[in-house]
């Protein structure tokens, strides 16, 4: 019964993998960009990732650093050619493990007092758009 009520309660909620392409792309695939994004608006299917490439259908690849940071997920995106990002992606994860994930509660705790700007993004299968949240509005497209 738990699971279905789980279901359920994800079944509405789009993908933060879906959220993370529809923003990239929303924003003209840019150079760089770092948001928050709460756990409760998306299913986290990257649940366990820290370092990893991410390729849109136009070709534009993404190293992607993510951590937990409760109540947020983390995501720094950057516009690089594909690379192998196993090893520094085991090392994060340990990174994590070892320091029992309180520096990432902590980051979320103080996130929650330092977020100053909001953008939403538009989901193409006509779902609600998702908030995302930033420290500072970002000049889109700017290289730093």
């Amino acid at each position: 019964m738990l699971l279905l009520k789980r279901a359920l309660h994800t079944a509405h909620k789009p993908k933060v993998s879906e959220v993370l392409t529809a923003y990239l792309k929303q924003c003209n695939e840019p150079p760089w960009t770092s948001y928050f994004i709460k756990h409760a608006d998306v299913y986290n299917d990257h649940f366990g990732w820290s370092h990893f490439n991410w390729t849109l259908d136009t070709g534009a690849n993404y190293h992607i650093l993510r951590t937990g940071c409760y109540p947020y997920m983390k995501y720094h995106c950057t516009k690089r050619p594909w690379q192998d990002l196993t090893l520094d992606d085991r090392f994060f994860r340990c990174i994590k493990v070892a320091n029992l994930g309180l520096p990432q509660l902590f980051y979320g705790l103080a996130a929650m007092f330092l977020i100053r700007h909001t953008e939403y993004v538009q989901m193409s299968d006509g779902r609600p758009p998702v908030p995302i949240y930033f420290l500072y509005e970002e000049d889109k497209g700017s290289m730093y």
